[in-house]
C-alpha cells in the first residue's frame, strides 16, 4: 500500500514493533529548515492503512507548523495503531519501547514530542533510548514538561486576533464562543476565553466533564456546537471535523481551535471561504506547545520570554489573515503560500 502523499515525504517507515506487534509510522515530510519535529500520537484507527495516511498528513501540516512559528525545523510524525481492542496497560512499557527503536533509527533528523495518547514521561524513556530525540521531557528530568498550556495560551491568542479580524475588535467580552472537546488543551482554552468575559459553551463526548466545566463558569451545550449561531467555534478535538457537510451549515462567523487536521480535504477551506467563514488555520493556532518546547529546551528562553514567543502567534494570524485578504485567497493557501516563501529563504 502507498498512498499518494508518501511520495511527497522525504521519509516513511512503517514497522511492527517487535514487542508488541504495533503498527508505527514515522514519516518525515521535510528537513530542509533543520531536524523534522512531531508529535507521537498512539490510538486506535479502523486500520493500520488508517494510521498511516493520517501520520502523512499529520507530518506535512507540521512542517507548515514549524515554518509559520519560524522555528529552524521541518515536520514529522509518529502514529502507533493500538489493537482493536486497546494494549495491555502492562503492555505499555513495550510500545513505548518499540516506538523509541523506530524513532533512533532515524539518527536525529526526526524528534518526538507527546501528542494524542503519549505524555511527557513517555518522551522521557524515548530521550533515553533515542539519543535524546524527544521534547517535553518532565521539567525534573531536564525538558519543557506539559506544553497543554502553551498550546492553549496560543490558541487564546490566535482567536483573539481572528476575532479583532472578523469583527474588528479586539474584546472578546460578551461573544458567543462554542468549544468541542474538553481535553488538556481545549479545557485550559475555554476557561481563559471565560475569564476574558465570554459566554463560552462547551461540550465533549465523555459526558462525565459537564459538572466540572459548569462549576469553572463554563456552559454545557444542548445543541449541536457545529449548527448552533457561535461567533467563534474551536474545534479542540481530534482531526476531520469540518467536512463540506458540517462547513456548509456551520453559522459560526470565526473558526480556530488547536485540533489537528481540521479540515476533512482542502475544498472545505474553499466552501468556509465561499461562505465568508473566517477559518484560522489550525498548524498556526496549535503552535504555541512546540514553540514551548523548542523555546525552553532548545533556545534557551525563561518562562517570560517564551510565553512571549508564544502570544506572538496573535501577531503571526493577525498578517495571515491580511495576507489572504489582500490577494484573494483562502486562509490554507495562504498558509501554504507564507510558509513556502519561509523554506525558500531559509535555502537561499
Amino acid at each position: 500500500m502507498r498512498d499518494a502523499r508518501q511520495s511527497e515525504h522525504e521519509e516513511v517507515r512503517i514497522v511492527r514493533g517487535t514487542r508488541t506487534g504495533a503498527t508505527i509510522t514515522v514519516a518525515v515530510y521535510s528537513t530542509e529548515r533543520g531536524p523534522a519535529i512531531g508529535g507521537c500520537r498512539i490510538m486506535s484507527y479502523p486500520s493500520w492503512r488508517e494510521g498511516v495516511r493520517d501520520a502523512l498528513r499529520l507530518s506535512e501540516a507540521m512542517a507548515m507548523k514549524s515554518a509559520l512559528a519560524g522555528l529552524p525545523y521541518g515536520g514529522g510524525k509518529t502514529v502507533a495503531v493500538l489493537p482493536g481492542g486497546g494494549l495491555d496497560t502492562t503492555r505499555r512499557l513495550d510500545l513505548i519501547t518499540d516506538i523509541a527503536e523506530v524513532v533512533a533509527g532515524f539518527e536525529g533528523r526526526y524528534i518526538a514530542g507527546p501528542d494524542i495518547g503519549s505524555t511527557p514521561d513517555d518522551m522521557a524513556l524515548i530521550h533515553r533510548l533515542a539519543q535524546g530525540n524527544a521534547f517535553c521531557r518532565p521539567e525534573a528530568e531536564g525538558g519543557s514538561g506539559n506544553s497543554s498550556a502553551a498550546t492553549a495560551r496560543g490558541v487564546v491568542a490566535a482567536l483573539i486576533a481572528g476575532f479583532h479580524h472578523r469583527y474588528g475588535v479586539s474584546s472578546i467580552a460578551g461573544s458567543k464562543i462554542g468549544v468541542i472537546g474538553l481535553g488538556h488543551v481545549g479545557h485550559l482554552a475555554a476557561e481563559s476565553l471565560a475569564r476574558e468575559g465570554a459566554r463560552v459553551i462547551v461540550t465533549d463526548i465523555d459526558s462525565s466533564l459537564r459538572a466540572d466545566a459548569e462549576r469553572n463558569g463554563l456552559e454545557w451545550a444542548t445543541t449541536d456546537l457545529l449548527r448552533d449561531e457561535l461567533d467563534v467555534l474551536v474545534p479542540a478535538a481530534t482531526g476531520g471535523m469540518l467536512t463540506r457537510e458540517t462547513a456548509s451549515t456551520c453559522r459560526a462567523g470565526l473558526i480556530v481551535g488547536p485540533a489537528n487536521n481540521q479540515l476533512a480535504d482542502d475544498s472545505v477551506d474553499a466552501l468556509l471561504h465561499q461562505r465568508s467563514v473566517t477559518w484560522v488555520p489550525d498548524m498556526l493556532a496549535g503552535a504555541g506547545g512546540i514553540i514551548h518546547a523548542v523555546s525552553r529546551e532548545k533556545l534557551g528562553l525563561d518562562a517570560e520570554r517564551t510565553n512571549a514567543v508564544v502570544g506572538q502567534i496573535g501577531d503571526k494570524v493577525g498578517q495571515l489573515l491580511a495576507y489572504a485578504q489582500e490577494r484573494h485567497v483562502t486562509p490554507l493557501q495562504a498558509a501554504r503560500e507564507i510558509s513556502s516563501d519561509t523554506d525558500s529563504k531559509v535555502n537561499a
